[in-house]
């Protein structure tokens, strides 16, 4: 009975761990992230915001277009969230999390991003991205 109870906390502590975040942009997350795995241009399109920018851990920064672009030819394998950490400040949130990205040749990159976010009516939309690699 303990060795079960123990099993099923890891579990649920190692699911808790890949959730992008809870509370109020936990369903924008995946949506973005679903939507980055698929090749989702309507969604993306939907998600960022007009005055995107989009910095890469290259140090690339790419426009909504460009960013959108780069989605559909090359989207990533797998997206992980770790870490999470989201505040709000009115109409602006920001989410600064641990995140793991596998690209088309399954090379991972370990990164620490923040993105932040204007609210659209209900809805949620990326007006900035900034990504540092992680050593």
């Amino acid at each position: 009975m303990k060795a079960t109870l123990l099993s099923l906390t890891l579990a649920l502590a190692a699911f808790a761990a890949d959730a992008p975040t809870t509370g109020p942009l936990a369903a924008t997350l995946d949506t973005w992230k679903q939507a980055m795995l698929h090749k989702d241009s309507a969604t993306l399109e939907k998600l960022y915001h007009k005055d995107l920018t989009y910095t890469h851990s290259s140090a690339l920064v790419e426009n909504k277009a460009e960013a959108i672009a780069a989605v559909v030819k090359a989207p990533p394998k797998a997206i992980n969230f770790h870490n999470a950490d989201t505040h709000v400040y009115g109409n602006t949130a920001t989410v600064k999390a641990k995140v793991d990205i596998v690209n088309a040749q399954d090379v991972t990159s370990k990164l620490d991003v923040l993105m932040v976010f204007v609210k659209s009516g209900s809805d949620w939309q990326l007006v900035a991205r900034q990504a540092t690699k992680i050593p």
